[in-house]
């Protein structure tokens, strides 16, 4: 593999002069650039990134850290900031957290150690304090989907609670009035969130909460199978039901399909996300819509923003989920 030193003997110039070139000081000659460009291209030299880091105190890219990239919400966060990313010539850097506490830590300090100065992280296993200790190492460091009062001018988030509340509502104004609630089994704030969500709707409406008819699974169509068919099993009556999420929707209604139960005739059912699995369900699903796209691009816009200390109109922002009404849901007779 080629060296700097060996560029420089290749064009004839020192290593400085190289230098110079590499990491576009004016004070390299055209001459110079154009002798180091075709040595370095016939040698195969590529420049050291952390080494040009060094001089430029920027590495143009965004450190990125999701839950697990193979989950398709992960994958519209990631390409709306990939977006924002090119649109100023930068590149992403991407860690998995996995909502776990530690391996979060390790990705954020991965990130930092590799010179990002723009970081868009969605943590759900660390905790508010050292998220905080994190963002006063990081001037650029913007959380998503999650709400910390003490940087809350750092923060892009939802408001779970009320997008549940919509979606359970949703199901009281078409006439049920015995809704279960599938939820994730995940110990994280959307999924307390969201069920508080549910509670405060049936409350609101005067509807009595039965906890037989709340269960936690994984938050997969896997988790939606098994706490559909738990409910089943409990032999309890509803005639809806609001999902944590589409996925989990999708195996509700898989289960119901087994067990010969109509949806919406017999059960309706809501989801949650908006995600693309909603539209190519039979029949199509209800849900709420989580405007992930312009959320990550609103953090990636503001985490640029802060990095370099600019006197920005962007500001942080609680979304609201909207109600998507397709034709899982149907009026009780």
């Amino acid at each position: 593999m080629a060296t700097i030193k060996d560029v420089a003997k290749e064009a004839g110039v020192s290593v400085a002069t190289v230098s110079r070139v590499v990491n576009k000081s004016p004070k390299a000659s055209k001459a110079a650039i154009e002798s180091v460009n075709t040595a370095m291209k016939k040698l195969g030299y590529r420049p050291n990134a952390n080494a040009r880091a060094l001089v430029s105190k920027s590495t143009n890219t965004i450190g990125v850290m999701v839950g697990d990239v193979s989950d398709p919400f992960f994958g519209s966060l990631l390409k709306a900031v990939d977006t924002v990313a090119q649109a100023h010539q930068k590149h992403l850097l991407i860690g998995n957290g996995y909502h776990d506490a530690q391996t979060e830590k390790e990705a954020i300090e991965l990130l930092i150690n590799n010179r990002c100065e723009s970081l868009v992280i969605h943590s759900k296993g660390l905790s508010d304090e050292e998220l905080i200790q994190f963002a006063n190492e990081v001037k650029g460091l913007v959380i998503i989907n999650r709400h910390i009062p003490e940087i809350a001018e750092r923060c892009i988030s939802l408001d779970n609670e009320l997008g549940s509340l919509l979606a359970t509502e949703f199901l009281i104004k078409n006439g049920h009035q015995h809704i279960a609630y599938i939820n994730s089994d995940q110990n994280i704030d959307d999924s307390h969130q969201r069920q508080s969500g549910y509670v405060t709707a049936l409350k609101k409406h005067n509807l009595s909460i039965d906890e037989t008819l709340i269960v936690a699974a994984e938050p997969t169509d896997e988790g939606g199978t098994m706490a559909m068919q738990t409910l089943l099993n409990r032999d309890v009556a509803f005639t809806a039901a609001v999902c944590y999420n589409d996925y989990m929707a999708a195996g509700a209604l898989a289960t119901l399909e087994e067990h010969n139960i109509s949806v919406p005739n017999k059960v309706s059912l809501m989801g949650f996300d908006n995600g693309l699995i909603a539209k190519y369900l039979h029949p199509k699903l209800s849900t709420m819509d989580y405007p992930i796209q312009a959320m990550a691009e609103q953090a990636a816009e503001l985490s640029l923003a802060l990095a370099k200390e600019d006197n920005t109109t962007i500001k942080s922002t609680i979304f609201k989920a909207s109600l998507i009404k397709r034709a899982s849901v149907s009026k009780m007779n």
